[in-house]
């Protein structure tokens, strides 16, 4: 259960980050290349490459080049179920 506990830990840490977190949340929605991260989130393209540094080196996201693209998406199954839990607790819902 301990190991279970610093895993949980760790993962709600890389989640305590604002950029992080809206990058997992759009990301979360599918794959994804840095430029369309850039404009979609208004994160500037220094900040958003050390977040995704951070979210690949523990494994969060994983990458696939297409020509001179890199893309990513989220490759933790239960970090996506995390994220659809946060969303539909904080999120807005749509006046329709």
């Amino acid at each position: 259960m301990r190991h279970t506990a610093v895993d949980v830990v760790e993962k709600l840490k890389i989640l305590a980050n604002p950029d992080r977190l809206l990058i997992l949340c759009h990301l979360s929605q599918g794959e994804c290349c840095v430029s369309d991260l850039e404009e979609a989130l208004d994160i500037r393209q220094p900040t958003l490459s050390q977040q995704l540094a951070v979210l690949r080196h523990d494994g969060v996201v994983q990458t696939r080049r297409s020509g001179k693209y890199i893309h990513y998406r989220v490759a933790d199954a239960n970090l996506l179920q995390v994220l659809a839990l946060l969303y539909t607790l904080y999120c807005p819902k749509d006046a329709s």
